[in-house]
């Protein structure tokens, strides 16, 4: 009995704890349960929401381009993709033949198709092919049921209208590369484009605006089962300019023009501004190129034949095309000849065709030479011994002041990338880059723009404008108003400033450019504005690209026909117009097209005279005849 009771006891203290155990355990697990769906409610429902909903960015509407009259140069088209969705189709490889009847489809393009399925899932689609037309887009809809997995789907895509007559303006939009990614979610989504070139470059902030979300519902696979909430976002903001789209298409169309017997586009820039605001009203390089074929897709055998092509058509050369400015610089020389008082309206000198510094002889475009000279009848007919003579006595230190404060030899700050500064040589830069000290037949040459100068046709236009406008500094600019929010000039643009010049000298500049185009004997006399009313004032420039040997020049200076493309002469002209009330500045830059008279000059003449009738404060437009022809100017 008693072992019996001993044994109840055993059992009643072993039901005890293992009673509490399983008590102590309901406890734990009870308060885990309180934990979880109590006090971390909300953490788990979040998550929860958060494998379902899956948010998704949206690219906004890049901003358009328009011009100064609100016209369209740079716009979002619809782009018609076609897609394949692997799981909609039982075989991939019938399907994409079945495609390829329809639209063509290389087999680049099917193996990349191929490998995409293999890699993603089955239901997400794959893009097939991009940039459909209309009709490519119906003929597959029409043939739906026979493709099955073939889908259409409908975006934007970049599109200039105009293409190359632009193209170096705009510049172009492509897809985002590594070097490229700042961390902004935009630029990670698959197919954004951003700006490479041109204005689409430099104000891509402006026109990229802000994305937006979607919140889609989707299931543990990632399947999306239905689209949740949907915020759009900012659209890009539009970018207006400054220049006029048909003065622009008439300039790219009369630069591109071919030139005597050479069947191609020559290679070259023209720029024109309005004098008084630095507005650019066109701005054109050749030859050209079609930005479009850049959004929507190189071929490699496209690629190298733009990079190959000896005449540069990616370059704009009318910003980055550095150049010597041959005999449009002897204003600058001239204006620093007078500022210094080493000569006057009367000042003259004789020309015999050259003239000497020690035992070399330097040459008069001329051979025969021009007689006694002044300086207004120097700038006229283009002598070369009077600014070799005017240069020598002025010396390279107040022509190269002078140079710079007319625009020449520094950076514009105009609202494009790649501009160059082109070169003003002082005699520190000659002994840093040469090693060497700088020599007075240097100086000598630089004074009919030749040696080490270069100048920008941009700059041209700028220095024309300066001497047009009473010697105001004008900057140029292509977006109205000033550079918007991305521009590489963040501050407002300050006024205008002096730049110093004694007017009646300005005036004896302009009285002398005018004689160039309008007096008989002027040098672009066969290249005159006949209208009345809008008559120019310009100076012709011919620089030369290869050295003339004193045996050549016995035998006869051969003339630029007979030589090969890259051994003529390049051609220049500034100009502006109307000579009575100035409104506009030219510079027009050919290279290797011989002489500026007749080959620069009827360009810049085409374009300012159209320049002048588009102007509106002119009212209706004016008739007139355009003149052709020209003379030799080897000055």
């Amino acid at each position: 009995m008693h072992r019996d009771n001993d044994r109840a006891r055993m059992f009643s203290r072993r039901a005890v704890l293992l009673g509490g155990g399983q008590a102590a355990l309901l406890a734990t697990l009870v308060g885990r349960m309180y934990y979880l769906q109590v006090i971390e409610a909300d953490r788990y429902a979040t998550l929860a929401e958060e494998n379902r909903i899956s948010l998704r960015l949206l690219p906004p509407p890049r901003g358009r381009v328009l011009d100064r009259h609100g016209r369209v140069l740079a716009e979002n088209r619809e782009n018609y993709r076609v897609l394949v969705v692997a799981e909609q189709t039982r075989d991939p490889n019938a399907t994409l033949d079945g495609l390829a009847t329809i639209i063509p489809i290389s087999d680049h393009e099917r193996q990349r198709v191929l490998r995409e399925i293999s890699r993603k899932r089955s239901f997400v689609p794959i893009t097939v092919k991009e940039n459909l037309s209309w009709e490519d887009m119906a003929r597959i809809e029409v043939n739906a049921p026979d493709l099955p997995g073939v889908v259409i789907d409908e975006g934007q895509t970049r599109f200039y209208p105009y293409g190359p007559d632009l193209a170096h303006l705009l510049g172009y939009v492509a897809a985002v590369s590594e070097a490229e990614q700042t961390g902004d979610a935009l630029l990670q989504l698959p197919g954004f484009r951003v700006g490479k070139a041109g204005l689409e470059k430099v104000y891509d902030l402006t026109l990229r605006g802000s994305g937006g979300t979607s919140q889609v519902e989707v299931n543990a696979v990632g399947r999306v089962i239905q689209e949740v909430e949907r915020k759009e976002g900012q659209p890009g903001a539009d970018v207006p300019l400054t220049v006029d789209l048909e003065l622009q298409r008439f300039a790219a169309g009369r630069l591109a023009s071919p030139i005597g017997d050479d069947p191609l586009p020559p290679s070259g820039a023209t720029v024109v501004l309005d004098i008084h605001s630095g507005a650019v009203m066109a701005m054109a390089s050749s030859p050209s190129f079609d930005p479009n074929a850049f959004n929507q897709g190189l071929s490699n055998e496209d690629w190298r034949a733009l990079i190959s092509n000896p005449r540069a058509p990616l370059a704009d050369k009318a910003i980055a095309g550095q150049y010597a400015p041959g005999s449009t610089f002897k204003m600058a020389v001239a204006l620093a000849a007078l500022e210094k008082g080493i000569v006057n309206s009367e000042s003259e000198v004789w020309c015999g065709g050259h003239t000497r510094l020690g035992n070399a002889r330097f040459h008069c475009w001329k051979r025969g030479g021009h007689g006694h000279v002044n300086l207004h009848e120097a700038i006229k007919q283009s002598c070369d011994v009077y600014f070799y003579d005017l240069a020598r006595r002025t010396g390279i230190d107040r022509i190269g002041a002078m140079a710079l404060r007319l625009g020449l030899g520094r950076q514009l700050d105009i609202d494009l990338p790649g501009e160059r500064g082109g070169l003003i040589p002082t005699r520190e830069w000659k002994l840093a880059t040469a090693g060497t000290p700088w020599q007075i037949g240097e100086t000598l040459i630089a004074g009919i723009g030749q040696g080490f100068l270069l100048a920008t046709p941009l700059q041209l236009a700028v220095m024309t404008a300066r001497l047009a406008n009473g010697g105001i500094a004008v900057r140029p600019h292509l977006a109205r108003g000033g550079p918007l929010q991305s521009g590489p000039n963040q501050m407002p643009r300050p006024e205008p400033e002096s730049l110093g010049l004694v007017p009646a000298h300005l005036r004896m500049i302009r009285d002398a450019m005018t004689a160039v185009v309008n007096h008989r004997r002027g040098t672009a006399y066969q290249a005159r504005i006949k209208d009345e009313g809008l008559r120019m004032a310009g100076k012709t420039g011919t620089v030369q690209v290869r050295r003339i040997t004193k045996a050549e020049r016995e035998a006869g200076v051969r003339k630029n026909e007979d030589l090969p493309w890259k051994d003529r002469d390049h051609a220049l002209f500034v100009a502006f117009a109307p000579v009575e009330a100035p409104r506009y500045a030219a510079s027009v830059v050919i290279e290797h097209g011989g002489s500026g008279s007749r080959t620069a000059a009827p360009i810049a003449r085409d374009i300012l005279r159209e320049t002048l009738i588009r102007d509106p404060a002119r009212g209706a437009p004016v008739a007139g005849s355009l003149a052709n022809g020209g003379e030799d100017d080897r000055g």
